[in-house]
């Protein structure tokens, strides 16, 4: 599966020239996070989220610079800041590095992009141009679509999960909270962000070495210290 099947493509946009408070706005009457700013020609010149929205002078919320900050801090982020707080328009508060994925990339990479980078939606662009957008709405009703087509598991599955997890609770540092481990038909399916490469290498070695696995995905995030996977 590829962003292209479960992406929305009736996405909900703004040009760099619309009134920060009508962003505003529209964020709230289509229950959404963010949007994408394009131009004319619909290319993504940028995006803007909730979070561009939280520090506003409207809101008495603004960053005021401590002494410390103004020793270390640079001026192109006191900029930032200054346009994120008192910008009147989309195209001054948007987030112009836009994180995005292609029509044709992996479901698997849209979800691990979302868990490095922890954003909840993702522009799709082709040769430039706004195509789609996935959000992880977008991912909850794509399972919720096959769900019936996944086999459910198994009392051993489900046993061995249970051992998994114990023996996860024996290792010198216990497994990330925010991972997760799934198990079918013998298979165990490691989802997170191992702290360390040691890590990511012990939790696939605890669950190989147990009795009834059949074989381990190791889905989880490598830790900056990793080498490439073989």
């Amino acid at each position: 599966m590829q962003a292209r099947d479960i992406m929305t493509t009736n996405v909900v946009t703004v040009g760099p020239e619309v009134p920060i408070l009508a962003v505003a706005r529209m964020l709230a009457e289509h229950r959404i996070s963010g949007l994408p700013v394009v131009d004319n020609q619909n290319n993504v010149v940028g995006i803007i989220t909730e979070g561009d929205l939280l520090r506003r002078s409207e809101l008495g919320t603004e960053k005021g610079p401590s002494l410390w900050q103004e020793l270390f801090v640079s001026d192109k982020r006191y900029a930032t800041e200054y346009l994120q707080a008192r910008g009147t328009t989309a195209g001054a508060v948007m987030t112009r590095h836009v994180v995005h994925v292609a029509p044709d990339t992996p479901i698997a990479a849209v979800v691990a992009l979302f868990e490095k980078r922890r954003i909840k939606r993702v522009p799709v662009i082709d040769n430039g141009r706004l195509v789609g957008i996935i959000s992880r709405g977008n991912l909850v009703q794509a399972l919720a679509c096959i769900a019936d087509r996944i086999a459910a598991p198994t009392t051993d599955d489900r046993r061995i999960r249970d051992q998994v997890l114990a023996e996860f609770r024996r290792l010198p540092r216990a497994a990330d909270p925010a991972g997760n481990v799934v198990v079918l038909g013998g298979i165990v399916h490691l989802w997170g962000l191992p702290s360390a490469a040691a890590e990511q290498v012990a939790l696939r070695e605890a669950a190989e070495a147990l009795p009834g696995v059949r074989g381990v995905e190791d889905h989880t995030i490598p830790p900056p210290d990793a080498s490439p996977r073989r």
